[in-house]
């Protein structure tokens, strides 16, 4: 007889009445992960000055990082539901603060790059885990509510990561930005051990080892293609090549996991139409809103002139709009009243008007970028506390590390995506509008460098144009992302 998944050592009601202090701390452990996603920008001028980086190691700094954390998000979650979602999420709090310690007292662009990979493996670990905890302590009446604070949180951190690193940088060395992971991380560690139950999924099967190396080298390869293309062009052998090993070990994961008898993943999960509405949905978000943010720093430095405080607070309004409207019930009304589709497509609207208004009033004055900024916080807050809770309902409690694992390994595809096509749209559209006798260097910097004092107005105002295209283009993707996912949930609801 096969043997029955369960859940061996679900919380119980010590778990209940802590609940709320375990979600602060997980929480805690999710805004040190997220701040490390973006930190890393503003302090590129100080890693090249003082490590010696040339922009290939500066390349690799910040997508060793991406690989290593996209390349495991499956494995991670299959480890936390096989092993304990308590354990993987000390030990990545563990990996992670020993990466911080390497990474700021590195000596050279290879110890950093190295660094970074370790880092994350702990991302990994963490990602997943987070969320599956959630899914564990939280029962169904609550569970919507606290999602929407570890999205929130998740917004914030993407958000408030160019502030945070200006700030360190405006007063101490560039390794601070990691070092300042470390307390938080110990901290974490403790407040996990002492307050987080354990619980793991115990169905004395072999673990699909096949299946996690297929999933790693698969998703690594793609990130990696995906990430590259902008920088060595989609159709060098380089990217190229890494884009078919990455579907071909895709390819290949999915036939075997239909093959196992005890698959990493679940491929039942592909044929619910609630978790493929909410997960392409998720896709496209992560595309429209990964990318344009990584416009947005850009326009604030190189069109406004900001330096990378200033930038990082001129971007806050973004993280506080989040803040406030998860503070009131109106996500939640919102939901209970219109439904998940509705909420989800209202949500990603607000979103999606929020960056046209960016673009088209704030593309040459802070006031149109603030009013947009500001649009799309409150879009943010109604639109993805809902999604994130459509994605894990649609997958049985006893599989949430899976389930979180996918949810994170697809955001990280979107958010690739989002940042190489967009920075691709700005790239074409800037090179077209330069003078004539001008070519594009690739950066604003550069072409500046090269133009003479009569064009450089005319350079600045291409690169502006450049962004603002591609700030509509991720515009209409979270449009599109927002109503397709509630087409595809409101026909999974109606059967």
């Amino acid at each position: 007889m096969p043997a029955v998944a369960v859940d061996a050592t679900a919380p119980g009601q010590a778990a209940h009445r802590t609940r709320w202090l375990i979600l602060a701390v997980i929480c805690l452990a999710q805004l040190t992960v997220l701040l490390d996603n973006t930190v890393l920008g503003v302090a590129i001028p100080s890693l090249t000055r003082e490590l010696g980086a040339g922009t290939a190691d500066i390349q690799w700094m910040i997508n060793a990082y991406s690989l290593v954390q996209a390349g495991l998000l499956l494995a991670a979650g299959n480890a936390a539901d096989r092993y304990g979602r308590k354990l993987m999420l000390l030990a990545g709090l563990a990996v992670f603060g020993l990466g911080s310690i390497a990474a700021s007292f590195a000596h050279s662009p290879g110890q950093l790059i190295a660094a970074r990979a370790g880092m994350g493996i702990g991302g990994a670990l963490l990602t997943t885990t987070t969320l599956a905890v959630v899914v564990q302590v939280f029962d169904d009446a609550e569970r919507p509510r606290a999602i929407g604070i570890w999205a929130t949180v998740n917004s914030i951190g993407a958000a408030a990561g160019p502030l945070i690193g200006g700030t360190l940088l405006a007063h101490f060395w560039w390794g601070a930005i990691f070092l300042i992971n470390v307390p938080v991380a110990l901290l974490g560690l403790v407040a996990a051990f002492a307050f987080i139950p354990e619980s793991r999924t115990q169905d004395g099967t072999r673990p699909d080892l096949l299946g996690a190396l297929l999933s790693t080298v698969g998703m690594s390869a793609l990130v990696y293609a995906i990430i590259s293309g902008p920088d060595h062009g989609w159709s060098s052998g380089r990217v190229l090549l890494s884009a078919l090993l990455g579907l071909a070990g895709l390819a290949a994961f999915v036939a075997w996991e239909h093959h196992v008898p005890h698959p990493m993943l679940d491929m039942s999960f592909f044929r619910d139409r609630r978790f493929i509405g909410a997960v392409t949905g998720g896709i496209l978000v992560a595309f429209g809103l990964g990318g344009s943010m990584f416009l947005l720093t850009q326009h604030l430095q190189f069109v406004f002139g900001y330096g990378p405080m200033a930038a990082g607070l001129r971007t806050a309004p973004l993280a506080l709009t989040v803040l406030l409207v998860n503070l009131t019930p109106l996500g939640a009304r919102a939901s209970a009243r219109l439904g998940t589709p509705l909420t989800i497509a209202s949500g990603m609207t607000i979103l999606g008007l929020g960056l046209a208004t960016v673009a088209l009033l704030g593309s040459h004055r802070y006031g149109g970028m603030l009013a947009g900024l500001v649009l799309m916080g409150i879009g943010i807050a109604v639109a993805m506390p809902t999604m994130h809770n459509a994605i894990m309902s649609a997958i049985p409690p006893q599989k949430a590390g899976v389930g979180a694992g996918v949810n994170g390994t697809l955001g990280e595809c979107g958010y690739g995506l989002g940042v190489a096509v967009l920075g691709a749209v700005l790239g074409s559209r800037f090179a077209a509008l330069l003078p004539d006798g001008l070519s594009s260097h690739g950066s604003l910097p550069e072409t500046l460098a090269a133009a003479s004092d009569s064009a450089r107005a005319q350079v600045t105002d291409a690169f502006a144009a450049g962004v603002q295209a591609g700030q509509l283009v991720g515009a209409a993707a979270l449009l599109l992302g927002g109503w397709l996912a509630a087409g595809l949930l409101r026909r999974a609801a109606r059967g």
